[in-house]
């Protein structure tokens, strides 16, 4: 009876909730038509020449667009750019295979994207590993949690494998293109000229220094980007690291699913990348991990975190602390907030972050890359900088279905997830678990926020407020006292103060409203 009172409340502010969303969803409808119906007019006047786009360059240099930086982003960018019949070059740091902590898990959203660029056939051969969900772990419970793929062809899944191979062979799929060229060099400095940047200033492997132009620069020079203070107003958040290990031979209680142990004092992830390899990344709050050097972090890996683990990963992990090669890795937040500069746009980690714990950041590189190429596949000529630079504004609202949906759940389920000594806070984390563990649209619909397959913020809105009323449920329920009111009173104040001032560095506007934005409503240039 209990059960059935708490879930009635739950529907009823669900339902009032997505009523709202229908409302505002049937006023934009005949605005997105107009602005469909100008893109589609803008494509019809497209010319091109044997069938590519060009670039005439007045300064004599061939080439549509530079890329700096050939990660995930970049990588993936180019090839698509340059399938389009863009001429592109891209200047690397370094061209070896990267050896990273993260950047390891793609979610089904992301693979769809990955999907529809083209690039599918990179998670081929490099022994990733299919993912079909989660599974959560809390005090000696666990619960499953499946991608709602019921209704996607039988490939669409997560994929997980060691981020160096799948960046290689993105890298190796975009040198293909005549069209493409890969150099190794350091981007310096942008060139900028009368407000506009002109191109960029980079030194080779050698270490001679030289000037690339373009009519447009896209920097995708990852998290540690030392170009973006140039194109937006960075406010870099670290809220902790990750100590990442990799465990051999190990069995994962629930084969082909990333696992996440709501430990204390924050969570652990385990997720396999190949055949016979399972990644341990293990949360650390703050910015100050103990010594590696000096023994301090194996210590604190077996004293506190092992005895927190599912036996079936306990064995695997103490034998991963005791071999070595712990590796650290700052986990960075940083809203998109850029300054449009006429020649040149941001992208990937460069531009937009969020916690790694829900692994979004590939999906949301990947949708701004199908969102960028949508909007660039109507113009010809790319010179004309201040009117490309107004029309590409556009891209900052039309990315936002996607993008702030994962990095606010990213932010808020961090939060939840951390053990707290306050109260609400507890309250809060064991709501969450329980509400996941019910099953049916209550799983279903975060696990589809997550894996990048249902991009609607007012959904996510719903349902993170209705874990905060199903806790607030089970304290009052089934007689409340004075002290169990002020907690639920306390559980709605701490749900609002988690999640709104991740809303409100996204943009409220952007977000719920995307049609109020005037930029949503510019069409192609004409030229």
């Amino acid at each position: 009876m209990v059960d059935q009172y708490v879930l009635g409340w739950i529907l009823a502010s669900v339902f009032g909730l997505f009523t709202l969303y229908l409302v505002v969803l049937k006023r934009t409808n005949d605005e997105k038509r107009a602005i469909l119906e100008a893109r589609r007019e803008g494509m019809k006047s497209l010319n091109t020449t044997n069938g590519e786009c060009r670039s005439s360059q007045g300064d004599g240099d061939d080439v549509d667009v530079i890329i700096v930086g050939a990660g995930v982003a970049g990588a993936a960018l180019a090839h698509t750019l340059g399938k389009d019949g863009r001429r592109v070059r891209v200047i690397e740091r370094d061209l070896t295979e990267p050896d990273r902590i993260v950047g390891e898990l793609l979610q089904p959203g992301g693979y769809l994207k990955l999907n529809e660029l083209g690039l599918e056939d990179c998670v081929e051969e490099i022994d990733s590993q299919r993912v079909f969900g989660y599974a959560l772990f809390k005090d000696g419970k666990n619960t499953r949690l499946s991608y709602p793929l019921e209704k996607f062809h039988s490939d669409v899944s997560g994929r997980s494998f060691h981020n160096g191979r799948f960046i290689q062979r993105m890298r190796q799929k975009a040198a293909l293109l005549p069209n493409v060229r890969l150099e190794q060099g350091t981007v310096t400095s942008l060139l900028e000229s009368n407000g506009i940047i002109r191109g960029v200033q980079y030194k080779t492997k050698s270490g001679e220094e030289l000037k690339a132009y373009a009519p447009l620069t896209i920097v995708c020079d990852g998290c540690f980007s030392n170009l973006r203070r140039s194109l937006c107003k960075p406010k870099v958040d670290v809220p902790s690291c990750f100590v990442g290990l990799v465990l051999e031979n190990c069995n994962l209680p629930y084969a082909n699913h990333g696992h996440v142990i709501l430990g204390d004092p924050s969570p652990i992830l385990c997720y396999p990348i190949s055949s016979t390899e399972v990644r341990c990344l293990v949360d650390v709050p703050g910015q100050k991990v103990p010594s590696i050097s000096n023994g301090d972090m194996a210590k604190y890996l077996k004293t506190v975190v092992a005895p927190q683990l599912p036996p079936e990963i306990h064995d695997s992990f103490v034998a991963a602390v005791d071999k070595g090669n712990l590796r650290t890795m700052p986990n960075r937040s940083m809203p998109a907030s850029p300054y449009p500069t006429p020649g040149a746009l941001l992208m990937g980690d460069a531009f937009n972050m969020r916690h790694p714990l829900t692994g979004g950041g590939m999906t949301v590189a990947l949708s701004d890359i199908v969102v960028l190429r949508n909007l660039l596949r109507p113009l010809h000529d790319l010179n004309d900088a201040p009117t490309l630079c107004k029309y590409l504004e556009s891209f900052y609202t039309l990315r936002k279905p996607v993008a702030s949906t994962i990095n606010t759940l990213a932010g808020a389920l961090y939060k939840v997830f951390c053990a707290s000594p306050d109260e609400a806070r507890k309250e809060m984390r064991e709501a969450c678990f329980d509400y996941l563990s019910l099953g049916g649209v209550f799983s279903a619909g975060p696990v589809s926020l997550l894996s990048g397959l249902n991009p609607r913020p007012l959904s996510l809105v719903c349902h993170f407020f209705a874990v905060a009323v199903f806790g607030v449920g089970r304290l009052l329920l089934p007689f409340p006292s004075p002290n169990r009111i002020w907690i639920g009173a306390r559980v709605i104040s701490s749900a609002s103060g988690i999640i709104f001032p991740i809303i409100k560095a996204e943009g409220v506007r952007q977000m719920f409203f995307p049609a109020t934005v005037p930029a949503y409503y510019r069409a192609p240039p004409t030229k």
